[in-house]
């Protein structure tokens, strides 16, 4: 039997993947509703699996690996956020990663990851075997694509759809903004302004040019980003960035960063920038809205692109990975 932790479905980078991928799957929910993230989850995840015997599996979308399992267990680790940037770590992350992460990579049949670039990063931390750690990739859903709706506003916009993580680079967005010479030009933010931000942008006296979306419903997601101008998605790290891939599925032109995994994703798609650059972001910006022709040349390339992934795909490949179990095979929902 196939036991899967569902708790991960969401609206979320980690809640798409886990909703894409155990769609297909023919599998028993795990018999907990507690946040899988959790500092005590490891401890109540093996308790909720103490039953399983060495004909089961137990897979998990997310990072989350119980203490102890007499089954098999796969599980996946998106990528090293919390260990790779300050602003997103603590002592405690630290030491959940260290012992209990590191330990669980080599004691798992198989972990997953959705990029080269994570999976290097996850062998070099941990000194796992290469073939401990398999890429499945990211997919994009079918509802975003270049025929739909754009949305609108009273003028153009630029659109950055991003969360308030300090890994996000929402700061920077607002000074490389208050540089470029793109009058008539809003910025949308997806989300609340924090204080920061808020004073960022008074600073700045950008306060009738800025403007946020509040919580975007995802069915409406591709309308914001087929009605902008262009993406500005210049994270510090993304393990993927499904952000970048959304946009350019729905023919809008992005700047992107030059780290991480997001030239891995972006190919010659999109224009790269270094993110700790407010000048090379204005830059960009600029260019991108200057030149119509370099709009469409991206536009064609991203659409191109995008077509190399497909949730389909991502869900094939780690049916593939748990099929190797020294269990019953995963079977496909008819």
């Amino acid at each position: 039997m196939i036991y899967a932790d569902q708790r991960w479905v969401g609206e979320h980078g980690i809640g798409r993947f886990a909703r894409q991928v155990l769609a297909g799957f023919d599998y028993r929910p795990v018999p907990l509703t507690s946040n899988p993230a959790a500092a005590l989850d490891p401890w109540r995840l093996s308790r909720a699996l103490h039953h399983l015997g060495s004909e089961d599996l137990f897979f998990s979308p997310g990072y989350n690996a119980p203490l102890a399992c007499r089954a098999p267990h796969v599980f996946t680790i998106h990528d090293l956020n919390h260990v790779d940037r300050p602003e997103n770590s603590s002592p405690l992350k630290r030491i959940y990663y260290a012992t209990l992460l590191k330990r669980a990579v080599h004691r798992a049949m198989c972990v997953l990851t959705v990029s080269e670039f994570s999976r290097g990063r996850i062998l070099a931390w941990s000194g796992a075997a290469a073939d401990k750690v398999v890429n499945v990739g990211n997919g994009v859903s079918p509802e975003f694509h270049p025929d739909v709706e754009p949305y609108r506003l009273s003028r153009p916009y630029l659109l950055c759809p991003t969360s308030r993580k300090l890994h996000k680079n929402d700061l920077r967005v607002v000074q490389a903004f208050a540089q470029a010479s793109l009058e008539g030009m809003l910025l949308v933010f997806t989300g609340e302004p924090t204080a920061a931000l808020s004073a960022s942008i008074q600073h700045h006296r950008l306060e009738g040019r800025i403007q946020f979306t509040g919580l975007v419903p995802e069915e409406q997601m591709p309308s914001l980003y087929r009605g902008a101008e262009a993406v500005v998605f210049v994270s510090l790290y993304e393990g993927f960035g499904l952000p970048l891939l959304e946009a350019m599925t729905c023919g809008t032109p992005v700047v992107t960063s030059n780290t991480s995994a997001l030239p891995e994703v972006a190919g010659d798609a999109t224009l790269l920038v270094e993110p700790t650059s407010g000048d090379e972001i204005a830059r960009a910006m600029e260019r991108i809205i200057s030149d119509s022709d370099l709009r469409q040349q991206l536009r064609a390339r991203g659409l191109a692109r995008t077509a190399r992934f497909s949730w389909k795909d991502t869900a094939d490949r780690v049916r593939q990975v748990l099929h190797a179990a020294p269990v019953s095979p995963v079977e496909k929902v008819v």
